[in-house]
């Protein structure tokens, strides 16, 4: 064994596992459209993936849990099989997990999550449970460190969604979530939409339909394995880094 994953693991299992874990990650994602090329699971099945390769690099110090498998996606909810929760109830089985766990001997979590539409909630998450549960909880997007390479790769100037950026992560972590045949070009319409996007003066809602007919921005049709195995390595050297960095530091002030 070279990670441990809770959903393949016995009790004794994890008995022996808890001697030396320190921190428990919880891979969160969505289920909404991604677009005519991807399906409507990935952004869990990124998490989940993200996740495991994080796990190994950290044993014995970490534990993988099972993957929330929807999030806060009310923005796609007018494209057909998007499920969204409310930010509440995203918090809710958050707390909940993390309440079980800390019963185990668990005191640090975090919160890898592959859907940007859940930063915000798992914003107020990290600082609200944190006190409540007297536990630490931080949280990371998936990919969101790679700076480097993301801005070597991908050159559309709005990207973000089943584009090449997300598509060609897929490809390396999870090949099967892509449709190769029906790649496509984000369909992008004009509208108050772009007033509203991160780093404006102002941020509000706005529909994914208001900003793509498609349901994708960017451009797939740029995607490859290779893109994604530079940004995927390098979110993960950075994330690796920081959280061994952590767990030092929790461990002196022990």
């Amino acid at each position: 064994m070279n990670s441990y994953l809770l959903t393949e693991m016995t009790y004794p299992e994890v008995e022996k596992a808890l001697k030396t874990v320190k921190l428990a990650i919880i891979p969160i994602g969505a289920h909404e459209q991604h677009g005519p090329h991807m399906l409507e699971s990935c952004d869990s099945v990124l998490a989940e993936k993200m996740a495991i390769k994080l796990a190994e690099r950290l044993y014995p110090d970490v534990i993988v849990t099972p993957t929330v498998n929807m999030g806060v996606s009310h923005h796609h909810l007018n494209f057909a099989g998007t499920i969204s929760l409310r930010p509440s109830t995203l918090i809710s089985i958050i707390k909940d997990m993390i309440e079980s766990l800390k019963t185990h001997g668990i005191s640090n979590y975090l919160l890898l999550n592959a859907h940007g539409g859940n930063q915000s909630t798992l914003s107020v998450a990290s600082l609200e449970l944190s006190h409540e549960l007297n536990v630490k909880i931080y949280y990371a997007k998936t990919t969101a460190s790679a700076k480097n390479a993301i801005s070597t790769y991908v050159k559309s100037p709005l990207f973000g969604h089943s584009c090449e950026r997300e598509v060609s992560e897929a490809l390396y972590l999870a090949p099967y979530l892509v449709k190769l045949d029906r790649l496509q070009k984000g369909d992008i319409q004009p509208g108050i939409w772009r007033e509203l996007r991160p780093n404006k003066a102002v941020q509000g809602p706005y529909q994914y339909e208001e900003m793509t007919v498609n349901g994708c921005i960017g451009d797939a049709t740029q995607a490859s394995e290779e893109i994604g195995r530079e940004i995927v390595e390098e979110a993960l050297n950075n994330v690796e880094k920081t959280i061994k960095e952590i767990l030092e530091l929790t461990t002196i002030e022990v």
